[in-house]
């Protein structure tokens, strides 16, 4: 809104775009595209319809995988080693319209829900930047998402609850799911004593044996207050975490 001020452009904002107040509202502007990105309304038949070009969007997914919501969290739950983003036409489906540009961006163990969403930043405008100037030149040619995959997946929106760690899955799994949500997402949380820790960062241990023990269970502790837990299959160190109890080997998380 503040960057519409400032260079003189119109700021509109209406609870549903498909009323028919905001499409004659939009359609004194004549418009030959309409963009979209980050947009949270579906968009009707009408308003798709109502320029010569469309609507695109700018979508944080490799489409026909990753539609709906929270994409950069569920790439790094789900081990993937890449994220993409997509430029798409609107239809009145889910991220389903056919695909105008695609790039791909490389995720490495280092990488976190902050360093994809800095990455992401730049990307989509980028990507978006580049669609549009396809259009401006005349050389679009999009390609059908059933040609990638006749299915693809969706993922649903996260929530309040869902940033709780369960301590039962594999050190693998529980550094996927931690470095998913860390900071500024809302912080993986779990429970030891009764009391609410937050963990921004967890580290994978090289070569560490796979072996059965109590799951949750501190087994060390350091002088620089880090800490190894007991996984499904083997063990990892918490490195970055908020706690305002003591922390002693041989506590042990709730565990789902």
């Amino acid at each position: 809104m503040n960057l519409a001020k400032k260079y003189n452009i119109d700021y509109l904002k209406y609870e549903n775009i498909n009323s028919k107040n905001f499409i004659e509202k939009i359609k004194t502007y004549s418009c030959d595209l309409f963009v979209s990105m980050s947009f949270n309304q579906i968009f009707r038949d009408e308003i798709i319809n109502l320029t010569p070009l469309r609507i695109i969007n700018c979508h944080a997914g490799k489409l026909p995988f990753y539609r709906g919501r929270n994409i950069l969290n569920w790439v790094l739950i789900n081990d993937e080693k890449e994220f993409g983003i997509t430029v798409h036409y609107v239809d009145e489906g889910i991220d389903t319209g056919d695909i105008i540009l695609q790039r791909s961006y490389q995720i490495l163990d280092k990488d976190n829900y902050k360093t994809l969403l800095e990455r992401a930043y730049k990307g989509c405008a980028d990507t978006l930047y580049d669609a549009i100037i396809m259009f401006k030149e005349g050389y679009v040619k999009a390609k059908k998402q059933i040609e990638i995959h006749p299915i693809g997946f969706y993922c649903s929106q996260r929530k309040v609850g869902d940033e709780i760690l369960n301590w039962n899955q594999t050190s693998r799994e529980i550094f996927n799911f931690v470095r998913a949500i860390c900071n500024p997402a809302p912080i993986a949380r779990t429970f030891l004593n009764g009391i609410e820790m937050k963990i921004n960062k967890v580290e994978i241990i090289e070569n560490a044996p796979n072996y059965k023990c109590i799951i949750g269970a501190i087994l060390s502790k350091e002088k620089d207050g880090t800490f190894l837990v007991k996984t499904q299959d083997s063990f990892l160190k918490v490195i970055d975490f908020e706690y305002n109890g003591k922390i002693k080997v041989g506590d042990r998380f709730e565990v789902k």
